[in-house]
């Protein structure tokens, strides 16, 4: 998900992606763990996006505030 997609998110749509996305990390990792996974870069991937949407989420929050 590009940062461009994200800012266009609205709060609550902000909070269901974060969720989905942390959830796919927890399910991704039970794959690594079980030797299922086969795309690993896909880790990678699942984490920057959660790394944008609490990036994007706290400079909405501090926007709020002043």
């Amino acid at each position: 998900m590009k940062a461009v997609q994200i800012r266009e998110l609205t709060a609550e749509e902000l909070t269901r992606q974060l969720d989905e996305c942390r959830r796919e990390a927890f399910n991704l990792r039970l794959q690594q763990q079980t030797g299922q996974l086969e795309n690993t870069g896909r880790i990678r991937q699942v984490r920057r996006d959660i790394a944008r949407l609490e990036t994007e989420t706290a400079a909405r929050a501090r926007a709020k505030q002043g």
